[in-house]
């Protein structure tokens, strides 16, 4: 028999090395071995199919510290490489399994538990030996990828030292998987995308269904009614409406009816709540909280007309000019098919009715920045409505605050255009005291005290004459205004029209009775009318087409175009965004602050973690610097919340009018959001210290780096987005999103270690967003081979920092793809949750 000494298998071979390591000699200083028995081919070893386990290519090891086992290993498919012929071989095996036994020195009885890395082994197996020494002996080490992570190079056996390239983690199944749905959603993006053109296209191509404006437009609403829950104890649903019937109820409008044609201008007069806003906004369709009864309905010869609306405050861009103001309007509001030059043509029309030629390039401007007076504003706004063409214009309090000059202004464009030979459009307004020349200027009159109608009829001198006949004396020369007011203040009960419905017998989809007009309302056209209009009766040949609109439940149907919207999808977004680029450009405070603000943080966060060494203390320090990046993006998220809530205004008088669907919005407000003030911030700051604090020094993982905070910056943002839109108030919003990053502080695993939360609080780190940012951005830094180099009470340290990575925070080596995905989800989550919200609560409701 013949002794061999080299390193290669024949058939069979055990060996039994001494292992040196000084990072593993510094924690367990006793003598560690380890004992290997490879098998090549169990037929030829001196007992066939035990020695060898009778398999072919298998290898057993076992660990020995101080003559105890300490761990045991399996490996089969072995293949044996005997290198160029120099002697070298290696044994390469795949399929490893190591086990740890309970309570030995390495695995929980020493000074460090070994446990969780050794049960993790597995994968690719190496024993990579040199040629044999003059002794006989051959200089091996213990490779695997996790083992060469901890300790460099592997386990070096016999006191040999051999250099090996690090080992890789493969992706998981889910990860890929969770990858390839990530692609998925990015190619649907880009189809959308493409539908989007075609559409876009298709409907420039095609033409009006329709041909010109509507010709002979009535209004007429008959019973209207509209009720308020007392405030009463008890408890209120979220929409605020008291749960039960409306028995318990305040009369807000009781019984109202009138009716105005087409040419006609009305003003709805009343003291202060006496219902006139109220009665204006459901004849808009508004979406009213309230209980609303009776109907509304539009004689006409054509399909349902298009209603303007001009509330009583005046909420407008204030960084557009006048001229681009009505120009958004009319790019959104007029249907697709209409070429441009017509939209800009619509739009100087406008300028020239309304009389703002002069101040066309105007910005319009706010109470910070001063703009165009409050008369030219309350011009604009009506504007607004015109450049869409309405049939009906609806104005709520259109003189409201402003000057008898201005005032005038504003009547006399509204009488021009009440009376337009060509487009005669119905106006109707409510007005709070009108000075004598302006109620001169409306052809009908309601008067309205405690919700119910004094007077319905011609205006003039007609209602002066209506109450002077009914004993309430008339001062000659006095405001026929001021007296119609003196009057609904504190009206004898004699005035009031005895002949109303019971609100309890009408039913809540009631329709008013085809048929012409009554004779009532011919003799109010004629001037005559000397009473309050009723509801069409007798039966009259049918010559006009009614559209009745049935009020109930506080959900009166809107008047709105057949396909919700003018302008298709991409036209939205692409006027949207040009007018998110003109604001921005108009005012780059906010960016160059954002800017300014990024880099003295980058330079302070790098000065204070300048050049962290490899020790344990400074590799805490990297982590801390990561950790300070995180934070400063969850608290700088919170200006998104603030804008949000600043120009949701706009977005509820803009989404009333349906000049675009809420998704169009919400993408224009996140793309000119995100990106320039916060994305660029992000990665100004996030550079800056990178280079400074010493951290990774290649490019792959400074990208990794980068693309980790800008996915937790689209996150926050966007839970910012969310409780924005979920809470009205401001201040409540803002203390939640600041109360959510410190939650994320305390588990994101940087100031308590993740597995010694209990139990009952653990699960809370799963949903914390800066916890898995925190974890992706350690292990994409230990992943570019970082070793920790220290010395403890004089023993030399030299470690993977994976393993002090584990140990300190608890986070995984190989989780980095993991959390890409996770912050996906949660970007995912987020975005969902912000269109759910917009689309079902963020709307106007009076």
């Amino acid at each position: 028999m013949t002794c061999n000494t080299a390193p290669r298998v024949y058939a069979a071979g055990t060996m039994s090395c001494e292992v040196l390591n000084p990072t593993l000699q510094g924690i367990f200083p006793l003598s560690t071995n380890l004992n290997i028995l490879r098998t090549l081919n169990p037929s030829l070893t001196p007992l066939p199919n035990v020695t060898g386990f009778g398999v072919n290519g298998s290898l057993y090891a076992q660990l020995f510290y101080d003559g105890v086992e300490q761990f045991y290993c399996n490996a089969n498919a072995c293949s044996q490489d005997l290198g160029s012929g120099s002697g070298s071989t290696n044994w390469v095996c795949d399929n490893l399994q190591c086990t740890c036994r309970p309570h030995a020195s390495f695995c929980g009885g020493g000074a460090l538990d070994l446990t969780q890395i050794i049960d993790s082994l597995n994968g690719t197996l190496t024993i990579s030996c040199d040629a044999p020494a003059s002794n006989g002996t051959a200089s091996c080490s213990f490779q695997q990828a996790i083992i060469n992570s901890v300790f460099n190079s592997g386990l070096a056996l016999n006191g040999s030292s051999t250099d090996s390239s690090k080992g890789g983690s493969s992706l998981g199944g889910g990860v890929i998987a969770g990858l390839a749905v990530v692609g998925g959603l990015a190619g649907l993006a880009l189809l959308f995308l493409a539908f989007g053109f075609w559409v876009q296209r298709r409907a420039r191509r095609s033409g009006p269904l329709s041909t010109g404006k509507m010709t002979g437009v009535s209004v007429e609403w008959t019973y209207v009614s509209y009720f308020v829950p007392n405030a009463t104890p008890g408890w209120t649903g979220w929409l605020g409406r008291k749960n039960g019937d409306f028995s318990d109820h305040k009369a807000v409008l009781d019984s109202v009816s009138g009716h105005v044609s087409s040419g006609q201008m009305m003003a709805i007069l009343g003291p202060s709540g006496a219902g006139k806003t109220t009665l204006i906004e459901i004849i808009a369709g508004k979406n009213k909280t309230g209980h609303t009864t009776g109907t509304v309905t539009f004689p006409s010869f054509g399909a349902t007309p298009r209603i303007g609306f001009v509330p009583q405050q005046d909420i407008l861009p204030p960084m557009l000019t006048v001229h681009e103001a009505l120009l958004f309007a009319a790019r959104l509001r007029l249907p697709e098919y209409v070429r441009e030059s017509e939209k800009l043509a619509r739009v100087d029309d406008v300028l020239e009715k309304l009389g703002l030629t002069s101040i066309r390039d105007v910005r319009i401007g706010d109470g910070e920045k001063r703009g165009i007076s409050g008369g030219e504003m309350r011009r604009v706004s009506i504007g607004l409505e015109l450049v869409a063409k309405p049939d009906v214009l609806l104005l709520d309090e259109p003189t409201s605050g402003l000057d008898s000059v201005s005032a005038s202004k504003v009547a006399n464009v509204l009488k021009a255009l009440a009376h337009d030979q060509d487009n005669p459009t119905v106006v109707i307004a409510s007005i709070h005291q009108p000075s004598s020349q302006l109620y001169q200027t409306f052809d009908q009159i309601l008067l309205l005290s405690h919700g119910r109608a004094l007077y319905s009829g011609a205006g003039g001198f007609a209602p002066q004459r209506h109450f002077t006949d009914q004993g309430i004396a008339y001062q000659q020369g006095y405001n026929v205004a001021d007296y119609l007011l003196d009057v609904a203040s504190d009206p004898p009960v004699s005035i009031f029209p005895m002949s109303t419905p019971d609100p309890s017998k009408l039913t809540p989809h009631a329709t008013p009775r085809m048929g012409g007009p009554s004779k009532e309302r011919v003799d109010e056209e004629k001037g005559t009318s000397n009473g309050v209009s009723h509801s069409p009766s007798g039966s009259l040949d049918q010559v006009e087409a009614y559209h009745p609109r049935a009020l109930s439940n506080g959900r009166s149907s809107g008047v709105k175009r057949e396909s919700g919207y003018a302008a298709t999808f991409l036209t939205q977004l692409e006027v949207l965004s040009d007018r998110e680029w003109k604001i921005l450009r108009r005012d780059w405070t906010l960016f160059f602050a954002h800017i300014a603000v990024s880099s003295v943080l980058g330079v302070f966060c790098g000065g204070l973690y300048f050049k962290t060494d490899i020790t344990i203390a400074g590799f805490q320090s990297r982590v801390g610097c990561l950790f300070f990046l995180g934070a400063l993006i969850a608290f700088s998220t919170l200006s998104a919340l603030y804008h949000v809530v600043e120009i949701r205004p706009l977005f509820l008088r803009e989404r009333s009018a349906s000049y675009y669907s809420p998704t169009a919005w919400l993408l224009s407000r996140f793309v000119f959001d995100v990106i320039p003030l916060r994305v660029i911030p992000t990665i100004v700051v996030a550079s800056i210290t990178y280079w400074m604090a010493g951290l990774a020094h290649d490019a792959a993982h400074f990208f990794k780096f980068l693309f980790i905070l800008v996915l937790y910056t689209l996150a926050m943002t966007l839970w910012n987005f969310l409780l924005a839109c979920v809470f009205t108030n401001g201040g409540i919003a803002i203390l939640l999103s600041a109360l959510s990053a410190l939650y994320q502080m305390t588990f994101a695993g940087f100031f308590v270690h993740l597995s010694d939360i209990p139990p009952v609080l653990r699960w809370l780190q799963w949903l914390c967003p800066l916890k898995y940012t925190l974890e992706a951005l350690s292990v994409n830094e230990v992943g570019s081979g970082l070793m920790i180099q220290d010395t403890l009470q004089g023993v030399p340290v030299d470690v993977s920092a994976s393993l002090i990575m584990n140990l300190l925070f608890g986070f995984g080596a190989n989780n980095y793809y993991r959390d890409v995905l996770v912050l996906f989800a949660f970007i995912a989550g987020f975005g969902l949750g912000v269109i759910g919200v917009v689309w079902l609560r963020v709307r106007e409701r009076r």
